[in-house]
């Protein structure tokens, strides 16, 4: 805690323990323990002036344990609220479960982050949830692969078929890589082992992320999300085997 007020984050996250996946319920129940013991003495620490702090809430993938952090969290009192110990590697169903076990024990006047999530489909599916929030590596980290994101699933820019694709990324996206680089030469920087390839894609993809979520905010704003959603889901495919 000492070390985030440090750096002077606008949000500083309380200590907690991931427990993998999967695990035992024993082991679970215990980690949850250490975790609400570890909340309650970061709400307590020092922090800069303006500084939020963020409970966590674990439990693994079991859902009275769930809604046991969820209650433990809350009652301690935070600025807002972190689901995490998702997207460890159990099943998608699973995932969503805990989401499910522990949003209706967190306040509806506070955030709610949602951690380490998620591809496209998975955070429209957050939202309807209730999350408000969300931090992911796969923009970036899919981009060094040369995947890019788009609203009809993903593209693997490595792929042959973009050889000679005059086409930007994604037709009606303004991110600058769009705006002024196509699929082919992207393909050719990455080929080439340049460097900006896969910076073109990052710089995309983080656009594309950050585009979604505007569109999701209007879309509730005019009471048509769940319609968007739908719609948006039903078109996306993912696509990544190198061709």
């Amino acid at each position: 805690m000492e070390i985030q007020a440090g750096l002077g984050s606008d949000i500083a996250m309380a200590l907690d323990e991931c427990p993998p996946w999967p695990c035992e319920r024993d082991y679970a129940a215990k980690s949850l323990e250490l975790t609400t013991r570890w909340a309650k003495r970061c709400k307590e620490a020092p922090r800069h002036d303006r500084q939020l702090v963020f409970g966590i809430v674990q439990g693994a993938t079991f859902e009275d344990l769930r809604r046991e952090a969820a209650e433990a969290v809350v009652a301690i009192g935070f600025d807002g609220y972190a689901i995490g110990g998702v997207s460890v590697g159990e099943p998608e169903e699973e995932m969503i479960r805990a989401v499910e076990s522990s949003e209706p024990s967190l306040p509806k006047d506070k955030p709610r982050y949602a951690m380490g999530l998620g591809t496209p489909p998975q955070l429209l599916a957050m939202i309807a949830r209730g999350m408000d929030m969300f931090d992911c590596v796969l923009p970036t980290r899919l981009a060094r692969n040369g995947t890019a994101f788009t609203s009809t699933g993903t593209l693997n820019l490595k792929n042959a078929e973009f050889t000679m694709d005059k086409r930007p990324i994604e037709e009606s996206c303004a991110c600058p890589s769009c705006r002024e680089f196509s699929r082919g030469y992207i393909r050719h920087l990455i080929k080439a082992e340049e460097i900006l390839g896969l910076r073109l894609i990052t710089l995309h993809n983080l656009y594309f992320y950050l585009d979604l979520m505007r569109q999701a905010r209007a879309e509730i704003d005019n009471g048509a999300f769940e319609e968007f959603r739908r719609e948006f889901v039903s078109n996306y495919k993912t696509r990544d085997r190198e061709a």
